[in-house]
């Protein structure tokens, strides 16, 4: 069972709709344009690889490495700017490219 993994995804899931959520609302959101399109790229990805995990299906290997890639891409954006919430998000990102990527080199 990959519970660890699947959690870890849906965290960094939930974490990324919240961080749009809430710079979607604020002033500086313009300034944000390329974070907030990353931020709903890899929570979507997050959603369609944590569906292939829990089902075991054969692109499972594929969807986290592809996951592994968007976070990491998600995960630079997010450190360009220095309020917490995207440092925090920065790091959960960074967490699930790496576990992904983990996952997809021992199938």
């Amino acid at each position: 069972m990959h519970a660890p993994l699947l959690i870890v995804i849906q965290n960094c899931e939930s974490m990324c709709e919240y961080m749009v959520t809430f710079f979607g609302e604020d002033d500086d959101c313009e300034l944000r344009k390329k974070q907030i399109r990353l931020l709903r790229d890899c929570a979507d990805a997050c959603t369609l690889a944590a569906k292939y995990i829990a089902r075991h299906s054969l692109f499972s290997k594929y969807s986290a490495d592809f996951v592994a890639f968007i976070c990491d891409k998600c995960a630079k954006e997010c450190e360009k700017f220095g309020d917490r919430e995207s440092q925090n998000c920065a790091e959960m990102c960074l967490k699930c490219a790496k576990e992904c990527k983990d996952y997809s080199m021992i199938l």
